[in-house]
């Protein structure tokens, strides 16, 4: 005799633990389910409500610097190690697991400009105002006692430097730029092209003979270490304070103005700039990419943070504090997950690169509620409703009034030129697209 069952798997309907939700069975098929693109919208809305209700990216300060920080470096293989210098010349060695400081000392007469770990990261060099190059050990204990492996005295001033991401190499700017090896007191190349000073110097990490430097004549320098001079060399209208390499694109870099603007370029072509980054108020400070290439961070004298998309014009984030003032260097750690930045009221702070993130383990059901979150949004992200409410930002009183004023600007300046254009001959007042009209010149 046969008899038929109707039997369940209790897997698939019940709950593993108590805390866990109630699993709910779901026919995929969309002939059945007439209605599915209204539940996905309403879905996909409460989602970008949630995000906007669980966007908390403060994680904490590193408090102990008596002065302003003046730069950050972070360790090429350990997460939780940091560098930074200050304005009174004191280096601190920081835990960011533990969010406490390993050790401090006294490095430079002066304001340190900048920082930089060797390629085997047991090993960092430092230089500062008072014109010298210092090689440190790295330690656990303190360091206040001990002196430098190395003091090379330059006989210029130094404003940055780079090194080299596989070679005991390193370059310097101030006012020539230089090659180092860190086994020689003196340098292995020099190279000059008609500026009074460099500001910055950065080595690109795939393509390692490639190094670019910003000047106080508004131009960006590109050099090649295996020629005797630099290579090309493009004017802005305003001066470039930072820049800093596409860490997956060995031809683009993205930098830092004081037009409040920041400009990505391929060096293969210089004269107009790949895409123009705009929503700071005020001068650009710093800006850093993230291990992924696709987007990068920038801290401002407007007193805000900003992450931006590689491929897009304005920001995706914007993050600020009552306390924070201006920002002087700025971070993206190297597992994608945080942002820090150093500003001149002596403080550390630790940000989290995606607002609404929940750091610690993820259970896979959470996971892959988020992943369909994601996807939803993605979805819908053209609707109005969505759109509105996923780009809104509360932003500083005077950061709004501020961009109010420029958006004025910018339009007033956009309808003088459309009617000197339209009361003018034909070709007498040409049209100059965004990216053109800051860049004054190129030259080989």
């Amino acid at each position: 005799m046969k008899v038929k069952v109707l039997t369940r798997n209790p897997d698939e309907y019940l709950r593993e633990t108590k805390r866990d939700i109630y699993k709910v069975p779901r026919n995929y098929d969309p002939a059945l389910h007439p209605f599915e693109s209204a539940r996905e919208y309403t879905r996909a809305l409460n989602s970008v409500k949630l995000e906007k209700l669980f966007a908390k990216p403060f994680v904490g300060s590193l408090e102990g610097h008596k002065d302003g920080v003046s730069c950050l470096c972070k360790h090429p293989s350990q997460l939780s190690t940091i560098l930074s210098g200050a304005f009174d010349g004191e280096i601190r060695i920081w835990n960011l697991t533990h969010r406490m400081c390993i050790s401090n000392f006294l490095a430079h007469d002066g304001i340190i400009r900048g920082i930089v770990f060797s390629q085997s990261g047991e090993n960092f060099i430092s230089v500062g105002d008072d014109k010298t190059i210092k090689t440190w050990k790295l330690g656990n204990s303190s360091l206040s006692q001990e002196e430098p492996i190395n003091t090379v005295i330059s006989k210029t001033i130094i404003t940055g430097i780079s090194h080299h991401r596989t070679q005991p190499i390193f370059a310097t700017c101030g006012e020539v730029c230089q090659l180092w090896e860190e086994t020689r007191n003196e340098p292995i190349q020099t190279f000059k092209w008609g500026v009074d000073s460099l500001y910055d110097i950065k080595y690109n990490p795939v393509q390692s003979n490639l190094f670019a430097a910003c000047g106080s004549d508004r131009s960006i320098i590109l050099y090649d270490a295996r020629e005797t001079g630099p290579l090309q060399k493009v004017f802005m209208k305003l001066r470039t304070n930072k820049l800093s390499w596409n860490p997956m694109e060995a031809v683009t870099f993205t930098c830092a103005n004081e037009d409040y603007n920041l400009y990505t370029y391929d060096i293969r072509k210089l004269k107009t700039p790949v895409n123009v980054h705009m929503d700071h108020v005020e001068a650009v400070i710093d800006v850093d990419y993230s291990p992924t290439g696709k987007e990068f961070v920038s801290g401002s004298y407007d007193r805000s943070i900003r992450i931006f998309e590689v491929n897009k014009g304005h920001s995706r984030e914007v993050y600020h504090t009552k306390r924070m003032h201006r920002l002087t260097c700025i971070g993206w750690s190297l597992d994608n997950k945080f942002v820090i930045s150093g500003s001149d009221e002596m403080n550390i702070r630790l940000w989290k690169a995606r607002a609404s993130e929940k750091l610690g383990v993820l259970r896979p059901r959470e996971r892959t509620a988020l992943y369909y979150s994601e996807a939803l949004k993605e979805k819908f992200a053209a609707h109005p409703q969505i759109k509105r409410i996923s780009r809104h930002r509360q932003v500083p009183k005077y950061i709004y009034n501020a961009k109010a004023e420029l958006r004025t600007i910018r339009e007033k300046m956009n309808r003088k030129e459309a009617n000197r254009r339209a009361h003018s001959k034909k070709g007498a007042v040409p049209f100059v697209s965004e990216r053109k009209k800051h860049v004054v010149r190129q030259e080989v």
